[in-house]
């Protein structure tokens, strides 16, 4: 076979093959906990390039998460264990034990260069927040619901609660304590890692508590090889040391 032959025979293999490929390729809607938000949109991208398929992740609360997984088509979750607690929610997603994928603890940031306040002992912390003129968090959250009972438990819920400069993203938590916007930033140590803060210290002794992320492939997906294939990505080692550098806990 000549050149002319060759070159136009492999050109005509991979018009054929192209539109095949893409064919198989999946298109994956994924619910997730905002506290994920930097080690998934990492892992997504590795993921793409592995596979060729294409994730869209949509990053909420709680509280709006229940609502999309009741209300909107999806592939599979990564989202915080109180969303699989709701019945509704639940029965939205493959029967069978979910997988966890990571867990983070709570603590409080400042801004970089700022002293760092004490919060070694419940005490200390609630003498900090007591201080405080400004504080960034998510009220309308899992965690930011442990960061209210957390409050309460100090017996300080009440005095903070005028300090409080609600964010609608967990990004916009370090943003504003960067920018000088708020002086704290109280929330899971995943969200409170970023340019321009420094994580002054976890939640002391028992005031401390681990947000879970579980996953599991929505019950109706048409993509369920490919949704079982993310989440099993998620756990491989490359993966694990991606969600250890960004603050979290593998499984």
């Amino acid at each position: 076979m000549g050149k002319p032959l060759i070159t136009a025979f492999v050109f005509g293999l991979a018009t054929v093959l192209s539109p095949l490929t893409a064919a198989h390729a999946a298109e994956l809607r994924v619910l997730a906990g905002g506290s994920m938000t930097s080690s998934l949109n990492e892992l997504a991208k590795q993921f793409e390039a592995k596979t060729g398929d294409k994730l869209t992740i949509h990053f909420d609360s709680t509280p709006n998460l229940i609502k999309a997984a009741t209300s909107a088509p999806f592939d599979l979750g990564v989202v915080p264990v109180d969303v699989m607690k709701d019945a509704g929610a639940r029965a939205r997603f493959a029967a069978g034990p979910t997988i966890d994928i990571a867990r983070v603890g709570y603590g409080v940031a400042v801004r970089a260069g700022a002293p760092k306040p004490d919060v070694s002992t419940p005490d200390a912390l609630k003498q900090t927040l007591l201080k405080a003129q400004s504080i960034a968090t998510i009220p309308e959250s899992a965690a930011g619901a442990y960061v209210l009972s957390v409050f309460n438990r100090l017996g300080i819920a009440d005095a903070v609660k005028p300090k409080f400069k609600v964010q609608k993203a967990t990004g916009d938590i370090p943003k504003a304590v960067a920018s000088g916007d708020a002086e704290l930033g109280v929330f899971t140590m995943s969200v409170l890692v970023g340019p321009g803060v420094e994580i002054a210290g976890p939640f002391p002794g028992d005031l401390q508590q681990e947000l879970v992320f579980t996953a599991a492939p929505a019950a109706d997906t048409k993509n369920a090889d490919a949704a079982k294939a993310f989440i099993s990505f998620l756990t491989a080692p490359q993966s694990v040391a991606v969600i250890k550098a960004k603050g979290l806990t593998p499984g």
